[in-house]
């Protein structure tokens, strides 16, 4: 069990810049503050075993889930992504004064895709209560998007699944369509707990858990057959 008081979290804005969800080719000028692309990535600095990462974590905002994958599971890499730099730094300064081997957040934008991730490299991939950003007019900002699934199979293992989960019934709705808009997709729900492989939560399943706000948990496959 970590002890996050040796650890004060930064006070952070709920809401980031939508230029963080642009990608770098729809930007007439990137921005100072623009999370820099990846071409390749320095594994051998990022992990103690110099592998690639075997989990990714999209989106991992605090990293409570990504810090909790890492130490349940220490013989796979986890990576996590996220465009708040403030919590990257702070993420992996907790991944260093604990001393996590497997561990790693990077401060990147995922709609400039995965290409510093291999084909077929990763076991399972999370993308766990995003930014709902809820207005219509504003859905061009989330990531969820077929160019994004595209990626997260390109990187995924044969069989290898996409987690989701989202306290917002429009996100969930939104995501299901893009879904459903891609052939072979197979979409399983979690009915039960047992369906859910994964002991721990996320800061936002947390906080769920504590006011009583409802949830849904899915996974998403490529049907091998298709």
């Amino acid at each position: 069990m970590l002890d996050y008081r040796k650890y004060p979290i930064p006070r952070i804005r709920h809401h980031t810049s939508p230029q963080l969800y642009l990608p770098v080719a729809q930007h007439r000028t990137i921005p100072e503050w623009y999370p820099p692309l990846i071409d390749q990535a320095p594994w051998e600095s990022w992990f103690a075993n110099g592998r690639p990462a075997d989990v990714l974590d999209i989106g991992c905002g605090r990293g409570g889930f990504l810090l909790q994958h890492a130490l349940h599971r220490p013989g796979q890499n986890v990576l996590g992504i996220e465009v708040r730099h403030t919590l990257v730094n702070w993420i992996n300064n907790v991944i260093a004064g604990e001393e996590i081997p497997n561990a790693r957040a990077a401060w990147y934008s995922v709609v400039n895709g995965l290409g510093f991730i291999p084909d077929a490299s990763i076991d399972h991939a999370f993308y766990l209560f995003p930014d709902p950003w809820p207005k219509k007019r504003h859905y061009k900002r989330r990531a969820f998007s077929p160019e994004f699934l595209a990626e997260v199979w390109r990187v995924l293992r044969p069989g290898g699944r996409l987690y989701l989960a989202t306290d917002r019934p429009d996100v969930d709705e939104f995501q299901r369509h893009v879904l459903g808009s891609m052939p072979g997709v197979v979409i399983r729900d979690v009915v039960v707990e047992s369906d859910w492989p994964f002991p721990f939560v996320t800061d936002q399943q947390d906080f769920c858990h504590r006011k009583d706000i409802p949830y849904v948990r899915y996974m998403a496959s490529l049907d091998p057959t298709s």
